[in-house]
């Protein structure tokens, strides 16, 4: 049948099973908007505040709900604004497809207005980036696009489309989506038989899994392997529900703010198992004296993560589920009480403390995780609150903890929660963020109440920058330059300003009497709580030390 470049998109989208788009239009794109409308029965599209809002969203979509997000920008500042977005899906392995209309081709190259070569921009953090020039291409490009960034490792694709190009006519005919592939030519029987061997002779196993287990969707072989080698279990920041925190082989976080338990754990075990990682300098701290003691055993789908960062004594590339559904069948069940009762003593010996009797991170967190269902999907910004996060809140399920975790980005997280709202409406989203972070994004409350989506906002607000204070504190001598946010913004006006309700909380009771109204009301709400401007995330792990040197608050005299 014969369309036009706009009504191709449309149809595009519709084969690839999208119903829901986020973004903002523009003149390059509008087009593409106009046809939109027509299709406004079988495509949901979500005006946000600002094109960064609409990347945030589609990621949020796309890591609460598993598919692949979408979102449309049009050319000049309306691209460059979804970069920050771009940057952060593909930092997490996030599959989007971002849509951008550029100008005319007969005008490309001659600085016309709004015009910036948004593809060459975004090479550097896209699976992949191409401009389209012509109807014809159209079709072809974006199930590409699709197939790519779900693909594999899942990742962000831009496709930049001249205004020409979505007006022009074409043949379209419909195809149906190519199934995934989860087989990959990089697996090798040898590497099975190897693994299996150094798993069979450890005496003190540790399995440290990420967000490669969430993507493959395979918590469930995860919970299998942990059971049948008798091993404890610990998870980067992006493997956050991967693993059901309420199993006591869960020993918490790894890394630079993960608990002693798990950073003692894997120094002292014999062989560590990465799966779904990659070994971030923020897990491993010192990568010379990373689990020293230990054989390594890799298994992730992309072969440039192996050997990256930390040397292996053995490696699976492979889509995560299918590796561990034929590791588990090959082998027999192990026996490591000895280690267990090890692990299980450090997590006694260790446990997460917090000051008590006022109000704190950790207790929020605490708060919102008995008073929110098990499924709850929570969302961070980046810093001290994001750290307490992953720490405080025990998360069952896959899918239910989301944040910027490579790139750091703060503001991501309220966009992120529209997005996930939208793709489980009938899940409770709340997402957990500092006031630096906050007042980034804070005009996606907006979007928020324009569409009444029930997101409950939780504010640390520490009237400074948290996490680089606390690195001042530590490591700059107290000088806190610009960290400090002793202003007069009023959050509570600036919510109800946005149409959303706001509450104001400077204790425990406050705080949970806030949380539970906000939570029975059904209805969106920021909550902002003051806590003390020089509380800190601990434990901790100084800059590029070892995980053995991790300290505690109770620690730092002897420091």
């Amino acid at each position: 049948m014969l369309l036009n470049g706009s009504q191709i998109i449309m149809e595009c989208l519709l084969e690839q099973g999208v119903d829901t788009v986020f973004g903002y239009p523009g003149g390059a794109i509008l087009n593409v908007y106009d046809e939109l409308y027509k299709y406004s029965d079988r495509i949901h599209h979500v005006l946000t505040s600002h094109e960064q809002g609409a990347a945030h969203a589609a990621d949020g979509y796309a890591r609460a709900t598993g598919k692949v997000g979408v979102c449309f920008a049009t050319s000049g500042p309306g691209a460059t604004n979804l970069v920050t977005g771009i940057a952060t899906a593909y930092m997490d392995s996030v599959p989007i497809v971002a849509v951008t209309c550029n100008v005319g081709t007969a005008v490309l190259g001659k600085d016309s207005f709004q015009e910036v070569d948004i593809t060459g921009i975004t090479i550097p953090i896209t699976k992949y980036s191409i401009l389209v020039k012509r109807a014809e291409d159209l079709a072809p490009t974006l199930r590409r696009a699709f197939r790519i960034a779900r693909s594999g490792r899942p990742g962000p694709v831009l496709v930049d489309i001249t205004k020409d190009a979505t007006a022009a006519t074409a043949e379209y005919t419909p195809e149906k989506p190519e199934p995934d592939s989860r087989t990959s030519r990089y697996t090798k029987a040898s590497d099975f038989t190897k693994a299996a061997e150094l798993i069979r002779a450890a005496k003190k196993p540790f399995i440290f899994a990420g967000g490669g287990v969430i993507s493959a969707g395979a918590s469930e072989q995860l919970k299998e392997f942990a059971e049948k080698i008798d091993a404890p279990v610990t998870l980067s920041l992006m493997g956050q529900g991967a693993f059901d925190e309420a199993s006591p082989r869960y020993t918490g976080m790894l890394g630079m703010h993960g608990t002693k338990a798990t950073n003692f754990g894997v120094a002292g075990c014999d062989l560590l198992i990465g799966i779904g990682v990659r070994f971030s300098d923020r897990c491993t701290g010192n990568t010379k004296a990373f689990a020293s003691h230990a054989k390594v055993i890799h298994i992730d789908v992309d072969p440039a993560e192996v050997n990256k960062n930390i040397r292996t004594d053995a490696s699976i590339i492979g889509d995560v589920k299918v590796v561990l559904d034929r590791l588990n069948g090959m082998l027999e069940a192990e026996d490591h009480s000895e280690w267990m009762a090890h692990i299980a003593d450090l997590k006694k010996q260790y446990p997460m403390t917090y000051p008590e009797g006022r109000l704190t991170g950790p207790w929020l967190i605490q708060a919102i995780d008995r008073l929110t269902p098990d499924d709850t999907i929570v969302v961070t910004d980046v810093g001290q609150h994001q750290m307490w996060a992953s720490q405080y809140y025990t998360y069952r399920y896959p899918r239910t903890f989301l944040s910027s975790g490579g790139l750091g980005t703060m503001g991501y997280g309220l966009g992120a929660a529209i997005g996930a709202q939208i793709g489980c409406p009938g899940r409770r989203v709340v997402e957990v963020t500092g006031d630096g972070c906050f007042r980034m994004n804070m005009n996606e409350l907006a979007t928020v109440s324009r569409n009444d989506l029930p997101v409950i906002t939780v504010i640390m607000d520490n009237h400074v920058l948290g996490m680089v204070r606390q690195w001042q504190t530590l490591f700059y001598g107290k000088r806190y330059s610009q960290t400090i946010l002793r202003d007069h913004v009023d959050y509570v006006k600036v919510a109800e300003a946005l149409g959303v309700a706001g509450y104001l909380a400077r204790t425990q009771e406050e705080a949970e009497a806030a949380l539970k109204e906000a939570l029975a009301s059904g209805k969106a709400a920021v909550i902002d709580c003051i806590i003390e401007d020089d509380d800190k995330v601990f434990p901790m792990v100084e800059p590029n030390g070892r995980l053995e040197d991790t300290f505690a608050e109770e620690d730092m005299d002897r420091r």
